[in-house]
């Protein structure tokens, strides 16, 4: 139940309405009571039984007798001054005023707690996608999107549907039982006790199959992120499937989740369609229990009389509705604790990547980024091994070697994007980690071989990195890009919606995008990602220039699949197995030939 009183805390800033919502909720119990304590004077008058007091009555403490007395004495004065028939119209009257009346403060305390639950659940997801945002990128290559996609809706449904939805009935089912209880206590002190003790077994066997629930809740939870993750993989790579005709392997794939879905779904809904059919026998088995003892106490001599009792079981009923609503809470609250307990884990979920209580500004980019003796492992194995190596500012530097080398991850630590393991990792002589992270990426520009662009208008995606920049700074960056020309030809200019991911463009149009992007942000460092392996002649042609520009007065940090593209780099260096095996310029690594030569004439013979 801890995830279920975490996700309760939520509702702390919410706390007056829902004071509110509960002063409507006191009222509308009031009224409620009211409405079957009406029902005693009217079957008094049905059956002739109704004897006015000679005075009012005082109060003396007592507010059940005396609202018995008062209506007794209200009723039989009216009945003496205008007769049975129209007493009894009379009584009815207060009867339906006071059903309207608990009905309009019941809507109006459900009014007040919808900004509460809406609130709590626009809470958790803010929250959801603020912790998305600040954790590594590493922690996404060991996590399923669809699984994540899964806890910030189907999960946070379930916890809307199911605990607060709860919590609406906890701020209103009490009061109704409660005060019912009051009532039948002073009622009938005697038939209450014996009520009150059938109750533990009825809660004894609801908490028996709310317990069944949770764990198989957990597991159909678990499947429903499978399932996302299949759409989510299917969607991204259905040319590849098509290509490679695996249209019935990913069919058969999904249909095995699917079914395993059906499977837990089905135990699910079953255990919760236990609830009610369940609490209602038991209710009715306790009803047949009251109207045997009750009917018994009616017969002995006393005044407990048959109006009274009555009057009894339709308190009683009273209860039995806020009673199934609780029971059905307790299936409620084990399922969405399920859905808690994943969401919550999302939200606990370790982030080494941070600034230090202590981390320093970095206005600007000096000197150099130097790599000490640096490693770096991902699950158990060794990526890069004794990096060293010195980035001086304003010159380019270019990593070439075979794919799976580790030239990816070593530009990768230089946004921080993972922690190096062991040696140091300095920009201007300050540690990496002690630098603010802010920082630190404001003065980085990344433009990648896949370049992810948003489904929001060209102007937007441009000016992600700066976005205040001005139409003019915009366009200007399109045009060094070389991308302003195809801009204005697309059906709104610059404020065309590019589509899912810049579906809508080509390749060559996407990376200009992305590289003029890196422009407006202007960044002192540059990392270049196999920035044209992707593209045809004609656009890497394109790219290429775009990219020349972007270069110029900056330091560059470029992984180079096209070796053409990099021979008046600066230095040169090889990453094989994750080690420096070679560094130099072009020519001095033709000379040496070594692995460069051979990647060199490899690309040549091709």
């Amino acid at each position: 139940m801890k995830a279920f009183w975490r996700i309760v805390r939520y509702a702390y800033p919410y706390k007056g309405t829902v004071i509110l919502s509960v002063l409507a909720n006191l009222f509308a119990t009031v009224f409620a009571l009211a409405s079957i304590g009406l029902v005693v004077p009217v079957l008094q008058i049905i059956f002739d039984n109704t004897k006015a007091p000679e005075q009012a009555p005082v109060f003396d403490g007592d507010i059940m007798a005396y609202a018995e007395d008062f209506l007794s004495y209200e009723i039989g004065t009216r009945m003496e001054a205008i007769g049975q028939q129209e007493a009894l119209l009379y009584v009815c009257f207060w009867v339906i005023s006071a059903f309207f009346l608990k009905n309009v403060f019941r809507y109006l305390a459900l009014y007040l707690l919808a900004p509460m639950r809406n609130g709590i659940t626009r809470d958790i997801r803010l929250d959801l996608h603020h912790k998305l945002l600040a954790l590594p990128v590493g922690y996404f290559t060991e996590q399923r999107k669809g699984d994540i996609i899964s806890r910030m809706t189907a999960d946070l449904k379930e916890i809307e549907n199911g605990v607060l939805a709860t919590i609406e009935m906890f701020f209103r089912e009490p009061f109704i039982i409660l005060s019912s209880l009051a009532v039948l206590v002073w009622m009938s002190p005697q038939l209450t006790i014996f009520v009150l003790l059938l109750l533990p077994v009825v809660s004894l066997l609801i908490t028996r199959i709310g317990k069944s629930l949770k764990r198989a809740s957990t597991r159909a939870q678990e499947s429903m992120g499978d399932i996302l993750s299949l759409t989510e993989e299917t969607v991204s790579g259905l040319k590849v499937i098509k290509a490679f005709t695996a249209e019935e392997q990913k069919a058969s794939l999904f249909a095995r989740a699917a079914n395993n879905y059906f499977s837990l779904m089905n135990k699910v809904i079953r255990r919760n369609d236990l609830a009610s059919p369940i609490s209602e026998f038991m209710g009715s088995l306790v009803m047949a229990i009251i109207i045997w003892y009750g009917g018994s106490l009616v017969m002995e001599p006393n005044d407990f009389t048959a109006e009274k009792f009555i009057a009894y079981v339709l308190f009683f009923y009273q209860i039995i509705p806020p009673s199934k609503s609780l029971s059905q809470a307790s299936y409620k609250i084990q399922r969405g604790n399920a859905s808690s307990e994943r969401v919550l884990d999302l939200l606990d979920a370790e982030n080494p990547i941070q600034d230090k209580p202590d981390a320093k500004d970095l206005k600007e980019f000096k000197d150099a980024i130097e790599f000490n003796d640096v490693c770096f492992s991902y699950q158990d194995k060794q990526v890069l091994s004794h990096i060293d190596l010195k980035i001086e500012k304003g010159k380019t530097y270019a990593l070439v070697g075979q794919s799976g080398g580790g030239k990816t991850t070593l530009t990768n630590l230089v946004p921080r994007f993972y922690d190096i393991n062991s040696g140091s990792l300095k920009i201007d002589g300050l540690p990496i980690d002690s630098i603010k992270l802010k920082d630190l990426r404001s003065h980085l520009g990344i433009v990648t071989q896949e370049t992810l662009l948003f489904n929001e208008t060209v102007a937007y995606n441009i000016a992600l990195g700066k976005p205040d920049a001005t139409k003019e700074e915009i366009i200007a960056a399109a045009k060094i890009a070389n991308a302003h020309d195809f801009i204005e030809k697309l059906p709104n200019g610059y404020l065309t919606n590019i589509g899912d991911a810049g579906g809508k463009l080509s390749g060559g149009q996407k990376q200009r995008l992305s590289i003029a992007r890196a422009v407006l942000k202007n960044p002192p460092i540059l990392i270049l990602d196999e920035a044209t392996s992707a593209l045809d002649t004609e656009s890497e042609k394109l790219v290429q220039d775009a990219l020349y520009r972007l270069m110029e007065n900056r330091t560059s940090l470029v992984i180079a699949h096209r070796l053409s593209t990099i021979q008046h780099a600066d230095e040169i260096v090889v990453i094989n197995e994750g080690k420096i095996s070679e560094r130099g310029s072009h020519q001095e690594l033709l000379d040496k030939q070594g692995i460069y030569h051979k990647l060199v004439e490899m690309q040549s013979f091709a």
